[in-house]
Parts: structure tokens; C-alpha cells; sequence
């Protein structure tokens, strides 16, 4: 099968460049007063998928228990000509070879990642093999770099904290590029003090739930509650009888044993919950987890008793399993290109053609690309679905083995 179309845009203004798009005084065509194609000035997205040679796009996280990083993405330009070359005055993006540009990739059609470029690195060779790399990062990496002012909230869902947090001055994320969930408790009207890390914070509120916090691939901030509920309408088949896939990894060890849990509340109270069946079959394994933005010791009580029925035993997981969209139709390549952090997916496999055949359930934590003009790889890493709940009449998420009633 063909690759999916790959494109890059970087956000340039150019309005002083006088190669670009813009009105013209005097200008037969560019000058006319009544066109509605070239705009007075501004910042436009521009292609440049022509000088690519590469792009990695990684975004995720390496464990459950972590938060997410900022997504990042790295583009190989050609440079031969000095288009990249910030101080060469011809170039047809001069002034403009700068940090803080905004960048999107789609693949297929599909946004695979929008971020900001933080660095141009150039390299230059004597046999003037010339390579300019936009280092580039997503939205997770502003907030974390900016702090909040001292503020009272008041007792809300986390997803309404979230959300307040986005709204003050010191963030302004824009309301139109979030996707957020309500969240499962409410989270208390702790006092904030000044020069608190707006993301550290954002990731507190959002554990304390328990959810995660990070950027889609098309930009949005967004929070997932625990309450996942997938159905078998949106389930996307990997491995045997579905996509195909290679390189698959499993884990099967202690890294998310865990069987004596405590945790606590800022200004509030301390749970502790033991698994004792656990602790005689592996000896003991502690989970820590502090200051949480819980309202009442109710709900610290239900995160401790919960993690420790969840992480009482070692785990066979399909970690990472890489597809090459080089050997998929059209409509599987969409279904890869369309997966986001926290989508459910089924994992089909008989080790080494020896039956019977492993299936599981896993969520998408993971998402990384390694474009190159007559490749593209996709590495999905995975969770285990240890929230999603019983969906009553689905075909998968129905069955008691498969959904569960809480917790």
C-alpha cells in the first residue's frame, strides 16, 4: 500500500518578505482592494514538506503511575539552499527562522502533532550536506513554564478545577483547545500560593482523582477521569485477525506490584490500606503517594483500598507492539492515525504459533511516529484496562471477565 500523505506546516509571519502571500499596493493582482485571498499580514501556515528528510513525533508517557511528559517532535530539513539559515536574508522564510513558531504535522490527513518549535539546530558538512532540525514541543511544556498567583478555589470536580485553572490570566489556555472530563471526586478549596508550577499543579488535581493529564495530538489540553467507558464499537484490533503488527513487547514482573498503599491529603488526613493475600505471596511492596487535593478522607480511603486491589499482583502486559503503515490498506493506516492517548485497543497473539492464542485489553498510553520519505513506523506502548467498567450489552465490554462493576 502507499504511505499516507505526510505534511508539514511551520507558522511563519511574513509580512515584510516580499515573496509572500499578502497585499500589495500598485500590484495588478496582489493589490486589488476587493480580493479575498491576499490578507494585510499576519502569521499563516506554510508547507514545507518538501525540504523533510524526517520526523519523529514521540508522545506519552513510559508508565501508569508517571505523568506525561510534553509531547515532542523532531523534523529534518535539507538545507542545502539556507532556507533554515535564521540570518540568511534571502531565504524565503527570513525573518522568520526563529524559536516559539507554531508547527503541525498531519499524516493521511490526520493531525499527528501541533506544538511550538524551541530550537533550530543546524549542521553543516564540508561536502555542503546542509541539515536544519526543528526541535518541537507541545502545549504541556508552556504551562510548565508558568506559574499561578496565590488564589482560594473553591470545592469542585477535578475537571471544573482543571478548567478554573486554564481559565486565570496567568494560563488563558484558550477554551476552544481543551477536552476535558468532569472527574470522579471533588477536590478541595485548598489555598494555592503564589509561584506554584501551573502544570505540577494541573497533574496533582488530576492523579488526585485518579486521572491523567496531557495535550492530543491536535493541540487540546485534556483530562481523563478513571471512568473510562469504551465499547466494542470503537475497539481497534491489533495482531491476529486485525491490524497487523511486529516487534511485540511483553512485560511480566513486579514494576506495578504494589501492595501496601498509603496516601494523604494537603491539610487533611493519611489512609492506609494493605493487601494482605498479596503481601504473603510477594512480601511486602509500598506505594506512596502525598499531599492529594481530596476534599474528604472518604474518597483518600477509596484511591488507597483501590490501588491496592489494582496493583496486587505482577502483570502480563503487552507493552509496545510497532506498526508499519507501509503494509496496510487505507482504512487500517486511518484507524492508526486516529488513535489518541487513552483509547482502548485488543491485542491478539499466539507466542511463536503455539496455541492457544493471548488477548487483552489494553489502553493507549503511547504514541510515537518515525517518518522518513519511503517509511513510517508507529510504536504504540499500552496499560492494561484496569478502570474501564462494565458496559451492559456490549459485546466485550459486557462480559464480568472483561468490565468491571467499580473500582
Amino acid at each position: 500500500m502507499a504511505l499516507p500523505t505526510l505534511k508539514v506546516e511551520i507558522g511563519f509571519d511574513l509580512t515584510d518578505n516580499p515573496v509572500a502571500p499578502f497585499f500589495k499596493l500598485d500590484d495588478s493582482v496582489q493589490g486589488r482592494l476587493d480580493n479575498t485571498e491576499y490578507r494585510l499580514g499576519g502569521t499563516l501556515f506554510y508547507d514545507v514538506t518538501d525540504y523533510v528528510i524526517s520526523v519523529d513525533v514521540q508522545r506519552g508517557k513510559s508508565a501508569i503511575l508517571s505523568d506525561f511528559p510534553p509531547g515532542e517532535c523532531n523534523v529534518e530539513f535539507t538545507n542545502h539552499t539556507r532556507a533554515f539559515d535564521p540570518l540568511f536574508t534571502t531565504s524565503p522564510f527570513y525573518p522568520e527562522i526563529v524559536p516559539r513558531r507554531e508547527i503541525r504535522i498531519t499524516s493521511g490527513g490526520e493531525l499527528i502533532f501541533q506544538g511550538w518549535i524551541e530550537d533550530w539546530d543546524l549542521g553543516y558538512q564540508a561536502s555542503s550536506d546542509s541539515v536544519a532540525t526543528a526541535k518541537a514541543v507541545d502545549a504541556l511544556s508552556i504551562i510548565g513554564n508558568q506559574t499561578l498567583d496565590a488564589f482560594t478555589p473553591s470545592e469542585e470536580l477535578a475537571g471544573a478545577r482543571i478548567a478554573s485553572v486554564l481559565d486565570r490570566a496567568e494560563v488563558s489556555w484558550p477554551s476552544t483547545l481543551r477536552d476535558l472530563d468532569d472527574g470522579t471526586v471533588n477536590i478541595a478549596a485548598n489555598a494555592v500560593p503564589a509561584e506554584t508550577n501551573a502544570l505540577a499543579y494541573l497533574q496533582n488535581v488530576a492523579a488526585s482523582d485518579p486521572g491523567y493529564v496531557f495535550v492530543t495530538r491536535d493541540g487540546n489540553f485534556a483530562f481523563r477521569d478513571r471512568r473510562k467507558a469504551p465499547t466494542s464499537a470503537t475497539l481497534v484490533a491489533l495482531g491476529e485477525g486485525g491490524i497487523p503488527i511486529s516487534d511485540l513487547q511483553v512485560t511480566y514482573g513486579s514494576e506495578l506490584l504494589f501492595n501496601r498503599v498509603t496516601a494523604s491529603r494537603q491539610f487533611g488526613g493519611t489512609a492506609i490500606a494493605s493487601n494482605v493475600a498479596s503481601q504473603n505471596n510477594y512480601g511486602i511492596r509500598d506505594l506512596t503517594i502525598n499531599n492529594t487535593q481530596l476534599a474528604n478522607d472518604l474518597d483518600l480511603i477509596d484511591l488507597v483500598v483501590g490501588y491496592a486491589s489494582l496493583f496486587s499482583e505482577p502483570e502480563y502486559r503487552f507493552d509496545t507492539v510497532s506498526v508499519v503503515m507501509n503494509n496496510l490498506s487505507a482504512s487500517q493506516q486511518a484507524d492508526i492515525l486516529t488513535l489518541e492517548v487513552g483509547d482502548i485497543c485488543s491485542v491478539s497473539f499466539t507466542p511463536n504459533g503455539i496455541a492457544p492464542q493471548i488477548l487483552r485489553y489494553v489502553e493507549v498510553r503511547e504514541i510515537n511516529h518515525n517518518v522518513q520519505t519511503d517509511f513510517h513506523r508507529v510504536e504504540l506502548g499500552f496499560d492494561e484496562t484496569r478502570y474501564a467498567p462494565l458496559i451492559l450489552d456490549d459485546a466485550v465490554f459486557g462480559r464480568l471477565d472483561v468490565g468491571t462493576l467499580s473500582w
